[in-house]
């Protein structure tokens, strides 16, 4: 393990260790306070998403871009604190801390015995609204987590996650889409962000004008499991109760190949999330390169990466 590495184990077990323990007012000053300090350093990730808001907020003046970014920030440490306290949060702070439109999508689809498929962006606070599902709905749901290094950090987010009530598989090791399946096909629901492809095999959309890549996996998932793909984008208030919508299902296509009903699934999903995305865009935490205009090239077979 790097020294790196070891840090950031170290960071983030000190973040769920202490800060959960501070008080709610204490944790908000605090989470301000490293926000605005890591806007006014503009590291690479704070310059990732000025400019990814830029594609956003095309017609946005240099102050307004920059003033967004702060927000940016505030919000992406928003989701930090809350999601190292939660936790140690009641059931009844965690069922008063979300406040979701259009939930018959989902009651109506999980009533009907159906698998359920909840696809989001990296909206606000993702692991809030898990929770909340858990809690308030008393509905369990399995997801996936990025596989991180140091292989301890990964383990903390998995039983972080699973505390929460979720069952948590590793990305990476082909097994993931097969649980999610059997899962679905058994009613059950899955919850995925997917808004960037962590993968060499996402799906081309047109994501605010341009090029992006997003996730095969929810728009498969419907169609080989007849469950119903929901959208669901999430953003911050001035209050302190996250607010959410769960969008109408996306319908696969009567005709096509798979390879086009995904294309158009997939589309219709990023549809979705650019609509939260535009209403809310400081909620949107994409500190990492998305369009494929910033994306290095792909070596060609037989380069080296």
């Amino acid at each position: 393990m790097s020294v790196q590495e070891r840090l950031s184990d170290a960071l983030y077990g000190l973040g769920w260790g202490t800060v959960k323990k501070l008080p709610e007012p204490v944790a908000v000053r605090l989470g301000r306070t490293i926000a605005d300090l890591a806007f006014q350093q503009g590291g690479k990730g704070v310059k990732r998403l000025e400019s990814n808001y830029a594609r956003v907020v095309p017609d946005a003046t240099p102050e307004r871009l920059a003033e967004l970014t702060r927000a940016g920030m505030r919000s992406y440490l928003r989701y930090w604190m809350e999601s190292f306290r939660l936790p140690a949060w009641s059931a009844e702070r965690i069922r008063t801390g979300f406040e979701a439109k259009d939930l018959h999508h989902l009651t109506d689809g999980l009533a009907a015995g159906r698998g359920v498929v909840l696809a989001l962006p990296h909206l606000a606070n993702w692991d809030l609204a898990g929770a909340w599902v858990t809690t308030e709905l008393k509905t369990p749901f399995t997801t996936v987590a990025e596989r991180l290094k140091p292989e301890t950090l990964y383990d903390r987010f998995v039983a972080y996650r699973e505390g929460l009530g979720m069952e948590v598989l590793p990305h990476s090791g082909g097994s993931a889409f097969g649980t999610l399946a059997r899962r679905l096909r058994d009613g059950g629901l899955v919850c995925l962000v997917a808004d960037r492809d962590l993968s060499a095999s996402g799906v081309e959309v047109e994501f605010f004008g341009e090029t992006a890549r997003m996730p095969a996996g929810p728009a498969l998932l419907a169609q080989q499991t007849g469950a119903l793909l929901l959208p669901v984008t999430l953003w911050y208030d001035d209050s302190p109760v996250m607010r959410g919508r769960v969008h109408p299902p996306v319908e696969v296509p009567g005709t096509g190949t798979r390879a086009e009903k995904t294309s158009v699934m997939t589309q219709a999903l990023a549809d979705a999330f650019a609509t939260g995305i535009a209403d809310h865009p400081e909620d949107w935490h994409m500190l990492q390169r998305l369009w494929l205009a910033d994306l290095e090239p792909r070596p060609a077979d037989g380069e080296e990466a």
